[in-house]
């Protein structure tokens, strides 16, 4: 398990992959990944502890992954982040969690007193399929009110069911919208959701300039960012 990396590019950043305790929310269809997850806070502390030891402040910018939210962090995990920012000199973080959690975010602004970037898992604005069929337990009334909470949103493409025309309004949405965003191409793992492999190669063929966007993260393998 690769849990550290150093992205380029636009918004270069180090990045790392902590273990969290279980996700709260726990039901996405499509994920496996929370399987990195564990009740052991000992476990965790350790984990994060080594991994936290690699970070530089070489960029000034730290992103924290973790198979679920920031709020599932452990205690200790969290103040060993809060020193590592001090001492390193980090100047913005970045972070995702889940909706449910959006009532919460300032507390971790005032935890560690740096600008936040935090970044919600939308995976895609099509409300049907993201509830019936990616189980994401995502309800909002407008656009406004996602954007009121997260500066940047992720979206999921290439999976059986999703159709061109759903693509091109996520991406439409996600750049009119939001100033920052994450494009991951789905990959098949051990979940019941398949993958669709020529809307897939569609949109990487259509959306190749975006690669190149200083506001979008467009990952075409889940470890693309050199961690998992």
């Amino acid at each position: 398990m690769q849990r550290y990396s150093v992205i380029p590019g636009h918004h270069a950043r180090e990045l790392v992959l902590l273990k969290g305790g279980p996700c709260a929310w726990g039901r996405c269809a499509f994920c496996d990944y929370i399987r990195d997850n564990s009740t052991d806070e000992l476990l965790c502390d350790r984990v994060n502890a080594s991994v936290l030891a690699r970070v530089t402040g070489q960029t000034g910018q730290l992103e924290v992954i973790n198979s679920g939210s920031v709020f599932e962090l452990t205690p200790g995990t969290m103040a060993a982040l809060r020193r590592v920012v001090e001492q390193k000199q980090i100047k913005k973080l970045y972070f995702e969690c889940h909706w449910s959690y959006r009532h919460r975010l300032q507390e971790v602004r005032d935890y560690f007193g740096v600008p936040i970037v935090f970044k919600c898992g939308i995976e895609t604005f099509d409300d049907d399929f993201r509830n019936r069929v990616l189980k994401k337990g995502i309800v909002y009334d407008d656009l406004q009110e996602v954007r009121r909470y997260f500066d940047s949103v992720c979206l999921l493409v290439g999976i059986q069911g999703q159709t061109k025309e759903m693509l091109d309004r996520d991406v439409k949405i996600l750049l009119e919208h939001f100033p920052l965003g994450c494009i991951n191409v789905f990959c098949e793992n051990s979940t019941d959701v398949r993958a669709d492999a020529q809307l897939a190669q569609w949109f990487c063929q259509k959306y190749a300039h975006l690669q190149n966007d200083p506001r979008i993260d467009f990952l075409t393998d889940n470890t693309d960012f050199g961690v998992g």
